[in-house]
């Protein structure tokens, strides 16, 4: 039996205490207009000095689009805050998702995926995101490149247009500067920025530098995005079932693996984003799902390594994707901290726990026959403690990194010459603790603890008349819950993104598309944070229209 869903990419269709949280709408009920529950990015009281990037730049030929950068002069640094915003859209017809970069020299701004349009609708959507910890990447004129690969051959017919600018918030009478990155390094294609392709477990993306030579802290933030054969990485099964099921290979795991110097340094787990064309382009009208037009990024604490970081020799950082299998874009930012006091800081690394590439286990029960039920399993479960120190202006500092990841992808399937079932349940879970001890005091603690289930039922069924139906479900989750300090001067947040979509496409016997029915969907997003910040925001559609929103969503 032919999977034919794999291939339906394209179908005829720093904040102040009292900063406001809303979504980015517009909401309007009946209306078909692309939209999420995600909050936009609160703002400081100040004016702030906006930078247009470029203004309706349009994307039709896998063109880019160049653009010129300079620091506004009316609002020198430091900032109170640093906001990209971009407002993107798509002429209605008929077109696939793309991917959309943007990038500032070497450094990426933005990366996510475009809405996919239908005949008579046009998605316009709005995107924002807090760049002020990488703010020392601004202080300089450069060039930078927009790219949203897309075209109009072949049938596809909608050119997709976007403007972006950057606001610098001053900072207002009497504010302290926040904490940023006193260095940020790239790594990307070229000066130019570019993701690397990584298509086996043994492709790379590396970057060589001379760091600075007074790090004590250092976080790498990861992109690693599914791409072509890979897109859809959370259904692939073992390879050696791989032809019977119908499905690719490399089993349904994957895994970001960091190196220092070709040594263990870090693990992150891969985000099973589902673009809008995925699957059944009808499941994210109106509502996409959790981070899609606007990827996360997965933070790596590299501070254990500070000390060796800043021994004045050059060291590479390097990225692979555990079970690539044509393949992954990449792309990641390193963003350091400096001791202000001293030009010179010594350490070293005291421990590390972290093997090299995971073990997952694999369990098959399949029985065979005519027909096909039964159920294959991936899971994979590592702890790893990296510990080091560095000799600062201020004494000794010792930093010690715990982490825990879990990840099960249990699939259950019931294959016929009339039916294909295939059930996922994806659980991914990562426990942190970053314990740092600075001479005498109380050490202080930082937790974080990221969870991402997925579950996506998809179940196609011959009708009696010979039509094809194919009805799915996916429900995701996005739970970040972080805690920290030192007690008696504790901070905690927590935040949430769900999203539920399920629909039913209508085929005839030549797989030729009728239409779809009992479409809904909901998006619901949530934060709150121990000095008082909320935000609720929740957004339900049916039929492919927004339906309601609550509220809290909307200025």
């Amino acid at each position: 039996m032919l999977k034919s869903w794999m291939n339906l990419g394209c179908l005829c269709v720093a904040l102040v205490a009292a900063s406001p949280m809303f979504g980015s709408g517009p909401y309007t009920i009946g209306s078909a207009n692309t939209v999420t529950a995600d909050p936009l990015v609160p703002r400081p009281n100040t004016t702030p000095c906006v930078v247009q990037l470029f203004s309706n730049a349009a994307f039709y030929n896998f063109n880019i689009e160049n653009f010129t950068y300079a620091p506004p002069a009316n609002c020198p640094g430091p900032w109170a805050k640093v906001v990209l915003s971009a407002d993107i859209n798509v002429t209605p017809g008929i077109q696939y998702d793309r991917t959309a970069k943007f990038w500032l020299g070497p450094y990426n701004i933005f990366f996510g995926t475009t809405a996919e349009p239908g005949q008579s609708n046009g998605p316009a959507w709005h995107i924002e995101s807090d760049l002020t910890e990488s703010s020392a990447i601004f202080s300089t004129a450069q060039t930078g490149v927009a790219d949203i690969g897309n075209t109009l051959c072949c049938g596809l017919t909608s050119t997709i247009y976007a403007s972006a600018q950057l606001e610098f918030y001053p900072l207002a009478a009497g504010q302290n500067a926040p904490k940023v990155a006193d260095a940020v390094l790239p790594l990307s294609g070229g000066p130019s920025g570019g993701t690397v392709t990584l298509n086996t477990s043994t492709d790379t993306l590396a970057g060589t530098f001379t760091f600075p030579t007074n790090v004590v802290k250092a976080y790498l933030d990861i992109y690693s995005q599914s791409q072509s054969g890979d897109e859809f990485w959370y259904t692939c099964v073992p390879s050696d079932v791989a032809g019977e099921l119908f499905s690719c290979g490399n089993t349904g795991f994957r895994e970001t693996e960091v190196t220092i110097d070709g040594q263990p340094a870090g693990v992150a787990p891969v985000s099973p984003w589902i673009f809008t064309g995925g699957i059944d382009p009808y499941l994210w009208f109106p509502l996409p799902g959790a981070q899609a037009l606007n990827f996360v990024p997965m933070r790596v604490d590299l501070t254990p390594f500070a000390g060796l970081l800043s021994n004045g020799q050059q060291h590479t950082v390097s990225l692979s994707v555990f079970n690539a299998n044509g393949y992954f874009e990449d792309t990641a930012t390193l963003l350091l901290y400096t001791d202000h006091g001293a030009a010179q800081v010594t350490g070293g690394v005291m421990r590390n726990t972290l093997a090299g590439a995971p073990v997952p286990v694999v369990a098959e029960n399949l029985v065979v026959g005519n027909t096909i039920t039964g159920s294959v399993k991936v899971s994979s479960n590592r702890q790893y403690t990296i510990s080091g120190y560095v000799n600062t202006s201020a004494g000794r500092v010792t930093t010690r990194v715990n982490r825990t990841i879990g990840f099960v992808n249990a699939q259950y399937f019931n294959i016929t010459s009339t039916k294909y079932v295939q059930d996922i349940h994806l659980t991914s879970k990562v426990a942190s603790r970053t314990t740092l001890w600075r001479g005498t005091a109380q050490p202080v603690e930082h937790d974080e603890d990221l969870q991402f289930p997925l579950t996506l039922n998809i179940s196609q069924i011959t009708q009696s008349n010979g039509n094809i139906n194919q009805t799915t479900s996916s429900h995701q989750t996005f739970v970040d819950s972080v805690r920290g300090g030192r007690p008696g001067n504790t901070f905690f947040s927590l935040t949430s993104n769900d999203a539920q979509q399920t629909d039913t496409l209508v085929f005839d016997s030549s797989f030729n598309l009728l239409g779809n029915q009992n479409q809904s969907s909901s998006l619901v997003y949530v934060y709150g944070d121990s000095v008082g910040r909320t935000y609720y925001c929740g957004l339900a559609a049916a039929n492919n229209a927004l339906t309601s929103y609550s509220p809290t969503c909307a200025k």
